[in-house]
């Protein structure tokens, strides 16, 4: 008779036996095949796979004048499951010059993966980067007795001059976010995060090499693998050229020390940018090394925002220079003609509205407008656009073709620049006022547009380009700092000209009224005897004292340079604008200012204007 018991209890523990066997082979499987921990665990015991880094690619100005190069420096890389506690603490602490504070929670940081994003104790995990060649000395000596530590030569930038920093940029290790955006990056690598130095990060940072060396069974490197047939070499990065005129560049950082506020000057025929001055402003060489931490934290305390480029990020509204852009709509839709004259007694009077101005002779046209910048011819003018019911069927219709004339001039949008951060300004349409004044607005509600007052609001790169444009009779090419990268074309975002709506005769007679405002107007500074020069002087209302401002180019014909100076609270466009456009205009026109014009501009380098706490 069978025992059916024990026949059972057979089964159950054949069944059990055969579910461990399984279950073993399964995790053999996973382990060797499916997942890669046991290969990294092989591959680290036999090879180290040293990352070679490529040289960053070099910037010089347009002149070939080097900014930014590289220095040699070294990182400290330990791979966690070869270090497993087996060095010295104190030893390596003092062999680096670190607290052991510091060691513990380094140690812990790289081991976080939510701060070291790809961790593994099979790679070289960053423990502390950017040694001096002092500093990499005093460890080299002692490095063997620290198993699971190695040295990785890297470079850092260097900046030849202290100008530029905000187009140039900076360089700082990657965050989280710029691993999780590119694959590329991993903790401890570096990246361009202002400046050309991001914008340009692709070209500039290179490609990453691999040099695959043999260990023994005790883990010391015996040479390369297969004499270095799998090696991947770095790709150096690309050099670039920039727009920039540094000495240019100097002269404005010098004359807007103690004001804040912009200068930029273009090239009118390529749009390429010659100085870029955003005041006040920093050295770049202070987010270098170690200390570049410590240093942005303080500029970004700064209530002044030294880190704001005020160039392509400050929206002002740019005052009588924005005069020029209505004349040549006006002249382009027929609201006006050369030859049309409104009467001035020191302002705009109409329905009870005024809107003031200096004294000038009355009647004035256009050119004697423009060279006074009479605010009542234009405030005249808008009306009359406005109110032209025989050519727009309503003030919403004549609002959105002013507009859409602005807009064709590069304004209300971004230009496009090659640098992060760039503001759009404001340019009204009809739905903007229909929104304010739920519908019921008219030509006076919104006069002051006119003269640059009221919702608008322009970039100095925006108020720098009109008169690039203007300087071209109507077109212009989108503002960029890099001139050249090597070895690839420009892109052809900037080669590419943009014509705006306005005819080519208002071009002449804008053209002609800002010579005259410089032979006998608001810009009389800035008249020279060896070359023609145009302009246009701004005055800001603004809360305290009004900003000063002022936008030129030279010569007439064939211009070689236009510029656009921002100074706030500066009063008065004569004030600082002027004389110090026309001291930039003379730097780059004659490569050098006369004794009498550096006088000057010590002059303008020693006058600081006192802000409050309420210009901030």
């Amino acid at each position: 008779m069978k025992d059916y018991n024990l026949e059972n209890r057979r089964n159950v523990i054949a069944l059990v036996a055969i579910i461990i066997v399984v279950t073993y082979i399964i995790r053999l499987f996973t382990l060797q095949l499916l997942s890669d921990d046991y290969k990294k665990n092989a591959d680290s015991n036999a090879f180290l796979k040293k990352i070679e880094y490529p040289s960053r690619g070099l910037i010089s100005d347009r002149h070939g004048k080097l900014l930014v190069y590289n220095q040699p420096s070294y990182d400290i890389m330990v791979v966690m499951n070869e270090q497993k506690d087996r060095i010295d603490t104190l030893e390596f602490c003092q062999a680096l010059g670190i607290t052991k504070e510091f060691f513990i929670q380094r140690m812990a940081e790289i081991k976080d993966v939510d701060k070291n994003p790809g961790y593994s104790r099979y790679t070289q995990q960053l423990f502390m980067s950017q040694l001096s060649d002092k500093e990499f000395s005093i460890f080299q000596e002692k490095i063997y007795r620290f198993p699971g530590f190695y040295v990785q030569k890297r470079s850092i930038r260097q900046y030849q001059y202290p100008y530029a920093a905000h187009v140039l940029g900076d360089v700082g290790e990657v965050s989280t976010g710029d691993i999780d955006n590119d694959n590329y990056y991993q903790a401890g690598d570096y990246i361009g995060k202002q400046g050309v130095e991001r914008s340009y990060e692709q070209q500039l940072r290179g490609r990453k090499g691999v040099q695959i060396l043999l260990r023994d069974v005790h883990g010391r490197v015996q040479g390369s693998y297969q004499q270095g047939k799998l090696d991947v070499k770095p790709i150096p990065g690309k050099d670039l050229t920039l727009s920039l005129d540094v000495q240019l560049q100097a002269l404005g950082e010098r004359l807007m020390e103690g004001k804040i506020g912009s200068i930029v000057a273009i090239e009118p025929s390529t749009g390429e940018v010659l100085c870029m001055v955003s005041s006040p402003t920093f050295d770049p060489r202070l987010m270098v090394g170690r200390q570049r931490g410590k240093n942005h934290k303080e500029l970004s305390r700064n209530i002044w925002k030294p880190l704001l480029n005020r160039s392509i990020m400050g929206q002002y509204p740019p005052g009588s220079t924005f005069k020029t852009s209505q004349a040549l709509t006006f002249l382009s839709e027929g609201i006006i003609s050369p030859q049309t004259a409104f009467a001035c007694h020191r302002g705009f009077y109409y329905r009870g509205l005024h809107v003031g101005c200096h004294s000038h002779s009355s009647p004035v046209s256009l050119i004697p407008a423009i060279s006074t910048s009479c605010n009542a011819y234009f405030c005249w003018g808008l009306y009359y656009m406005m109110s032209n019911r025989s050519k727009y069927k309503s003030v919403q219709s004549a609002m959105d073709v002013w507009r859409d004339y602005m807009v064709s001039m590069g304004f209300g949008y971004k230009l496009g620049i090659d640098l992060p951060g760039e503001k759009r300004g404001l340019i009204p349409n009809s739905s903007f006022y229909d929104h304010v004044y739920n519908g019921s607005w008219n030509g006076l509600t919104v006069i002051s547009i006119a003269i640059g007052q009221g919702e608008v609001n322009l970039t100095p790169l925006q108020i720098a380009n009109l008169c690039a444009t203007i300087a071209n009779r109507g077109y212009f090419y989108v503002p960029h700092v890099v001139r050249k990268v090597k070895g690839e074309p420009l892109d052809t975002l900037y080669t590419r000209r943009h014509m705006t709506m306005a005819s080519r005769r208002a071009y002449d007679y804008v053209v002609a009224g800002m010579r005259s405002a410089v032979e006998k107007g608001t810009c009389k500074a800035a008249n020279r005897a060896d070359y023609l020069v145009c302009g246009k002087t701004g005055t800001a209302e603004n809360r305290g004292q009004d900003h000063s401002v002022f936008m030129g180019f030279a010569p007439m014909n064939n211009p070689k340079i236009a510029i656009a100076v921002y100074v706030e609270n500066g009063g008065f466009g004569a004030d600082y604008g002027v004389p110090i456009g026309a001291l930039m205009m003379e730097q780059y026109m004659k490569g050098k200012l006369s004794p009498t014009s550096e006088k000057e501009a010590q002059k303008f380098q020693n006058r600081h204007i006192l802000y409050g706490s309420a210009n901030r």
